[in-house]
Formats: structure tokens, sequence, C-alpha cells
């Protein structure tokens, strides 16, 4: 008998199928995207992994319980929100259901932000760079349930590739050693954590005498390794290195040796012309993959920014260029947009990465908001423009990306300046305003049109250290392109550190994100908001600001001084025990915190006549020179304090109102002055509260006042006194004696 199925039956049918169907995928589902712990943390980068079918603790103590308790292995992985190859081993291995089951069952799995928690970073990374010989985020640690490191690297591909193992080839040969061979792993672990407690104790060897010769030394080595075509040094990749141009332009001040400002301004020129400078919206990218300073890595760090400003500010003192102010400002005019919170504190860093498509946010790619394709410049600026537009930033059909690996800049551009004002207009036969008018209007609109697009990962973590590196820039502009704009933006940025980031006690804080601080502060979260504070009392000369850079750096050495060797420890000493302490001396993408600490203790020393202060600074090149003797490029940063404790450093003091018209023109001259190697005061007129507050912190400007009513300044050298100056002619023959 057949059975006629009318249309209501039909449709339940299909609709109890569908049910019956949908439901294990929605469990499935459900299951894939349930959060793991590290949905209860407060960095941007673990949050990104709190949906990996990884069981991921964050450091601590309840992870190191479940290591011991089940006898397993610990997988510490390192890195951080806006790095590339974080995202591509997530992608990889950590969404990878069978390798994420491998990790659940054989490890205990620890996930660390090495931006919020730099001490666990600066120890593992020590003990991977001696396991391999080199270093680099993602970190990937293998450690024991008492943390001691025996096996590690940096990224690993899910499978085996190029004679090289996999991720999951390294987790199985992990487990197998851990059940057959552990008394060996947990060997090469005592003796990792041994060497590392060593190289931080050790007895620094015979101090070696540090001169000018020292310095010399390392502008040779800069001149033998510096590109003379595309200037900075070596080949690829290239990466900005502001301090050690920083340090050459102070050997040009000392020396007057030309070559070294030719290397500086030939770089500064080079960088801030290729690609690795967004020529739309201001600031630099990361690095530069190729010898051009065209392909860059296009994350963008507020550290690099911060540094770049004071090195092309630094430029425009030595030499009077504009251009050179004009690129602090564009860079300022990036960080106070997108890289600043309501507060006034700054944010971290920007994504390499973005959505190709709005549609479809999951397909990211590397650069993908910065850069065009031909008819797309085209279609938004009309033909006639866009031909100027792309004669002027080298925009082809075809794409302009020579160095391409992974096929991502594929018939798209990135944006350099290809060909300057003049030879744009000579080649259209064109005025050059005219052209300016054409291509300022271009970058406006361009500039527009990609807001429209998915933007890149913000990491909006607030760390103080970076934030005293922001600082110190905004200060420094303030002073030298006389800008009281970044003045305020610099003291926002203070008061939102000092509010939010100190405890009642006065122990300053490392991180701040979402209402919430945490993480007691590094030395380099001492001595860059010192730095920065200092700086801000020279450009503000508001007292508030001096006492607080005095009090963090006597607070530096309370915390972080290694009374038996010298220098300053990496952490506290009321922080966490780690396996080992960490000292470090080298400079590399920023500065290291005992090579701006150095520079702190003599500048606050010499102002507050401090004598002790500038004695911990010889203790401290002492200890360390054995190293700057060896290799004096790889310390940039404290050569710099080097230069300054060989001096002559002068002591300035303004006497008077600083309202006063006399006074004002006097401090614009002075700041306008490429004179690294100074202090610089204000001494109020008698009276106000302000006066006696100055005369604590500052001793020597106690006679130094007014004369006959008059606005007053002192120039001194090593605290030898020249007669006191009125007007500018006259402060000028003194400064340029």
């Amino acid at each position: 008998m057949r059975t006629e199925w009318t249309v209501a039956q039909f449709s339940f049918l299909i609709f109890f199928v569908f049910i019956f169907t949908q439901i294990p995928r929605a469990m499935t589902e459900q299951t894939e995207h349930k959060p793991n712990r590290l949905i209860y943390e407060k960095s941007p980068y673990l949050l990104q992994h709190a949906y990996n079918p990884v069981d991921w603790y964050p450091w601590s103590p309840e992870a190191f319980e479940k290591a011991q308790k089940e006898d397993k292995p610990i997988f510490l992985s390192v890195g951080y929100s806006t790095c590339h190859w974080c995202h591509v081993m997530e992608k990889e291995s950590f969404e990878n259901s069978e390798i994420a089951r491998m990790m659940n069952e054989y490890f205990v799995s620890i996930k660390v932000d090495r931006e919020e928690r730099p001490d666990i970073d600066q120890i593992y990374m020590q003990a991977v760079q001696r396991m391999t010989g080199s270093g680099g985020w993602p970190m990937s640690v293998f450690i024991t349930p008492d943390q001691k490191p025996f096996y590690g690297g940096t990224y690993f591909p899910p499978e085996d590739r190029w004679g090289h193992p996999g991720f999951s080839t390294v987790l199985k040969r992990i487990h197998e050693h851990w059940t057959s061979n552990r008394a060996h792993l947990l060997e090469l672990g005592q003796s990792m954590t041994a060497e590392l407690s060593k190289s931080a104790l050790q007895t620094p060897p015979e101090s070696h005498v540090l001169s000018e010769e020292t310095l010399r030394q390392s502008f040779e080595y800069f001149l033998r390794t510096f590109d003379r075509n595309l200037g900075g040094f070596g080949q690829a990749p290239k990466f900005p290195r502001s301090h050690v141009l920083s340090l050459l332009l102070r050997y040009y001040k000392r020396t007057q040796n030309a070559e070294a400002l030719t290397v500086v301004e030939k770089t500064l020129h080079e960088m801030e012309r290729g690609g690795m400078y967004d020529h739309l919206g201001g600031g630099f990218h990361r690095y530069s993959t190729d010898q051009k300073w065209h392909v860059p890595h296009f994350e963008k760090m507020l550290y690099d920014q911060a540094l770049l400003v004071k090195t092309y500010l630094e430029a425009y003192q030595a030499t009077g260029k504009e251009a050179y102010g004009a690129v602090a400002r564009d860079i300022l005019r990036y960080v106070l947009r997108d890289m600043r919170h309501e507060g006034g504190a700054f944010y971290s860093a920007e994504d390499a990465d973005s959505a190709v498509d709005a549609l479809q946010p999951e397909q990211k790619s590397e650069g993908a908001f910065y850069i065009w394709s031909l008819n797309e410049i085209q279609n938004i600026l009309g033909a006639e423009d866009a031909g100027i537009f792309a004669h002027a930033h080298g925009v082809l059909p075809e794409g302009n990306a020579e160095n391409d690996p992974h096929g991502e800049f594929t018939g798209r551009n990135i944006l350099y300046r290809a060909h300057t004002l003049a030879e744009t207009a000579k080649h259209f036969k064109k005025e050059e305003s005219e052209i300016k008018k054409i291509l300022d209007h271009a970058v406006e609109r361009l500039f527009n049109e990609r807001l429209k697009r998915p933007r890149p990962h913000l990491d909006d973590k607030i760390l103080t250290d970076w934030n005293g590196l922001m600082i110190s820039a905004l200060a420094s502009a303030a002073s030298v392109l006389d800008e009281p704009a970044y003045a305020d933006a610099a003291r926002r940025g203070a008061d939102f550190i000092l509010e939010k980031m100190k405890t009642p006690s006065g122990r300053l804080m490392h991180r701040w994100r979402d209402g919430e601080t945490a993480v007691s502060g590094f030395i380099e979260d001492y001595a860059f908001l010192a730095w920065g504070l200092f700086d801000l009392y020279e450009a503000t000369f508001e007292p508030r600001y001096l006492k607080e850079a005095v009090f963090l750096t006597r607070e530096t050495v309370r915390l972080f001084w290694d009374e038996k060797n010298g220098g300053f420890f990496f952490s506290g000493k009321d922080a966490e025990t780690l396996i080992a302490p960490s000292k470090e001396l080298y400079d590399g993408a920023i500065p290291s915190g005992n090579s701006v600490a150095a520079l702190n203790l003599l500048r606050v020393g010499r102002l507050t006549m401090d004598a002790q202060l500038e004695t911990l600074t010889g203790q401290m090149m002492d200890g360390f020179s054995g190293a700057l003797s060896e290799f004096p490029a790889g310390y940039p940063q404290m050569l710099i304090a080097l230069d300054f404790m060989l001096g002559p450093v002068r002591e300035i003091t303004f006497a008077g109102d600083p309202n006063d018209k006399k006074i004002k023109e006097m401090m614009r001259f002075l700041k306008s002055l490429f004179i690294p190697n100074k202090v610089v005061t204000l001494h109020p007129p008698a009276g106000p509260e302000k006066n006696g507050e100055i005369e604590a912190l500052i001793p020597f400007t106690r006679k130094q006042t007014m004369i006959d009513g008059k606005a007053t300044v002192y120039v001194c050298k090593n605290y030898a006194c020249d007669l006191p100056v009125y007007d500018v002619e006259n402060l000028e023959k003194l400064l340029r004696s």
C-alpha cells in the first residue's frame, strides 16, 4: 500500500531531520568555543587564546601544583598580542584539536604575555638562546614542575618541515623522554638554571678604563657596519635602533666628526622615505624585512614611536632642518590620535595583521590595512591625481613589493617616497606648489578611505615603562618645538600613571587595563618613568614632576640595586621569586633599564647635588666596563650615560617669573640647541611656595636669584659658574663657548 505524504507531514520530517543533524554540530561548536581559564585574564594576548581547545593556565601556583600532582612537564608559551608568528602558531597548532589533545594529556600548558611579565620572558629567553643560539617569539619552552627549563625553541610548525621537527613531533618526543629518560631532562633543567643564576650573580671581571676612546671605538664599529647607500646598519632585516643614532649625535657634538652626523642623517632620511613609515597615518612600523626599508613588518609599537620622536628631535636641534621636526610632529599626531586612552595614558601596540575583508574577519593578512592596488587608488582619486600620487609613492600596476615570501602583497603596493616633490613636479611639468596641493589632498582622501577598512588589533593595555618613554618624547617635543599641547599630553599621561599605577605605599606597578592594576614594577618601569618625569619637569618646570623623578630614582636604588656586584636587577627585592635573578645590560629594541637608570642617577645627582647617586653610576660603569670595552656597540644607551659622565655637564638656572617675556625668549633659545649634557631648572621669584620647594630639591639655586629684579640666567659647568646673563645674545655667547 502506498503512503501519501501531506505537505505538513513532509515539512515536519524535514524539520525533524534538521534538528537532529544540527544538535551534534551545535554541541561540537559549543565544545570548540568553550572558554578556558584565560578568559578571566586582562592581558589581550591571553584573551586571544581563551577559546583554544588547549587547557591553558596563566602563570600561577595552580598550574605548578597541577604539574606536581599529575607528574607532568610544563609547556610554557610566551608571546604578545601583536606578534605575527604567535598568531600563526595559534592557528596551526593551538587551534588544532589533535595537537591540543596531546598538550592536554601530556603537559600542563601555561601562556604568558611577555609584555605583561617581562621578568618571566627575560629568564626563559636567556635559556632558549643558550640552548639554540637564537631567540624570538613565540617562545616555546618545556620546563619541569619546579620551573627549570630543559628544552626550548621559538615558532614550531605543526608538522615536520625542511628537516626540522614539527610541534606535534616535539610534543611526542618530550613525552617519551619524560616517561623513559626523565633523569636526563631533570639534569638538563638543573644545569641550565645554575647557568642562569651564575650569569646574573657572577662577580664582575677586572674593570677597564672607560674614556672618550670607548666612545670612539663604538663609533668606528657603527661606521664599519653603516650602509652608505641605504642607511642603517648591516643587511636585512633593519631595525630603527634610535638610541644608536642618539649616541652618534652626541659623538658628533663632542668631536665635530662630520661622518657621525652623516650616518645619522642618511639613516633618518631613508627610514622616513621608505615603506617602514606610514605615509598616510604617521608613525613607524616595527622594522624593515628588506635592506631598502621598503617592506616592513607592519606592527606599530609605542616604544618605537617614543624613541624615534626623541631622535628626530635631536637631529632637528643638531642640524636646524625642519624636516626632522616635521617627522616628530607626524609621529605624535598618530600616537595622540590612535594610541591614547581617554584618561591620557598610551596603549601598547597595533598588530601587523588585519582582516582583508570586513565580511570575513577571520581571514587576516599582514599589512592588509596599509597596502593598495593601483585600481583602488584610481577609483578614489581619479586618473590624473592617481597618476601623480603613484609616481610620488612608487605605486605600480603589478604591485611594488620585491620581498614577498608569503605572497601577501601580490598586486598590492606598499607606499614609499619614490620621488621628491621637485622630481614629481618636473615629471608632470607642474609647479611644486600645485603638486604639493594635489598630494596633500590625495593623502587626506586615501587616509579617510583607509578608515573604512577593518583596523588591526589594538593592544590596549597600558604599561608604565613604555608610557614613561612616551612622556619623555612628548616633553621633549614640547620643549624643542615650543608646542604647549605636547606638554599637556605629557602631563595627562604622567598624571594617569602616578594616580592609577602607584600603590598607597608608593610602589609603582607595571600594567593597567580595564580598571585593573597588576604586576609589581620592574627596573624599566622605574627608570623609564623617572626619565619621562625629569624631561617633563624641564619642559614645564612644575616641581611635582621633579619631586616624583627624584623619588623614583632613589626607589630604584632601594628596590633593585645589587649590593654585592653593582648594577640593577630586573625585578625588585619584593618581587615573585623565579628560578634565577636577572640583570639586563644589552640595549636592544629598547634601552636596558640599567642604561637608563645610569643616566637618571647622573641627572638627578647633578641637579640635587646628591654625590652618592653619581657615585653609584661610577660603580655601575666599573662593573660593566668589561662588557663595554669588549663590545661597546652593544650598549649605546649606556654609552650615552658615559658621555654624560665624562662631561662637561652644564647646570643652567633661569631665575625669574616663567611668564616673563625675557625668560621665555632665553628658554626658547636654549631649547633650540642640541646640548644633551645639561640639567636645567627654574628658580621662581622669592615668596611663592614653589620657590622653597625648588630650593629644597635643588640646593645650588638658593643663591641663584634675580638680580635687580631682572630675568637672570646662570650657566655653570660642573658647578663652576660664569657671570649671570640677562638676554639671548649673551646667553648664546656662553653656550657656544
